[in-house]
């Protein structure tokens, strides 16, 4: 949790993230992930002043237990004083211990985001999901949490003014955004409606840009012109290259590699990310190909 401190920016994380969307489609299953197509509302986890301390974050909590299908968890929910926002004990279950930092007890308007976090740290545990190191799983945490609707709070309870600022979670705001836009595109969710946070919405709309961009890189029929004239001339260049099996880009923004099936002589292939999953997709290189992820089921227009 930063408070009145600096706040990181852009997206320092974005490698991660994406491997976390991934990890998301191939733990849970297609199906699965679409059955969070329904974001938490806001008016399921509003907390006002006048509410009950204790009997609110309960209801709160229990709201998380509902939105991510852990019936069968109950959480119970303290308030101490301690360095980071909240801490859930990670227990066989089927209660968990959650505590929230004492700061909630007047800021109980984002009681809601920190248990979008820990709450998801629940969820993960029971799945088995998880990534090494404390920096990446709680990136892996909070990008499981917005994929799967409830993050958008994580985000907007980023506020700063001239004097103070306050962020929760590990992501940067700017990758809150653009996992929420991600969501926002599969879904056709606008999650900047329930904003009550202006930074939150510019991050948004940062995000936004980036995962736009994601759709328009070659080989994808959507492509800019100037991403297009590169990729044409480094197929030709690999197309030249009889000998060889591997092509990567010269480029380390580039997203696509050219590679040959089973021996120098077959046929050339490129592969790329897909722009919804970030799983890689080979097709074989012959002008416009119709491929669809096996793991995401997008069904991408490439022009190879």
């Amino acid at each position: 949790m930063a408070s009145d401190g600096a706040v990181e920016r852009g997206f320092p994380h974005l490698e991660t993230v994406r491997s976390a969307v991934t990890a998301l489609y191939r733990r849970l299953s297609y199906d699965t992930v679409q059955a969070f197509s329904v974001s938490v509302a806001p008016v399921d986890v509003a907390f006002c002043d006048t509410d009950d301390l204790h009997l609110g974050a309960q209801r709160v909590a229990r709201e998380m237990v509902r939105h991510y299908r852990l019936p069968d968890a109950r959480l119970i929910v303290s308030f101490r004083d301690m360095k980071y926002a909240a801490h859930v004990e990670l227990a066989a279950g089927p209660e968990y211990f959650v505590e929230l930092n004492d700061r909630f007890r007047t800021h109980r308007r984002d009681v809601g985001a920190a248990l979008a976090h820990e709450v998801m740290h629940v969820y993960l545990h029971r799945l088995g999901l998880s990534f090494p190191g404390t920096r990446d799983n709680e990136l892996l945490t909070d990008t499981a949490a917005t994929y799967l609707g409830a993050g958008w709070l994580l985000l907007d309870a980023f506020r700063q003014d001239e004097v103070s600022s306050q962020k929760l979670g590990y992501l940067t705001p700017e990758e809150f955004g653009y996992v929420l836009a991600k969501r926002s595109l599969v879904f056709g969710e606008d999650p900047s409606v329930w904003f009550t946070s202006e930074q939150a919405h510019s991050a948004y709309v940062s995000g936004m840009e980036l995962a736009r961009l994601d759709g328009r890189q070659p080989p994808l029929a959507a492509a800019g012109w100037t991403g297009r004239r590169r990729y044409a001339r480094e197929r030709r260049h690999a197309q030249g290259q009889r000998g060889v099996l591997s092509f990567p880009s010269a480029r380390t923004d580039v997203p696509y590699s050219f590679t040959r099936g089973g021996g120098c002589e077959e046929p050339l292939r490129v592969s790329f990310p897909c722009p919804t999953c970030h799983q890689r997709i080979r097709v074989p290189v012959r002008g416009r190909v119709r491929a669809r992820c096996a793991l995401c089921r997008t069904v991408l227009e490439c022009d190879t």
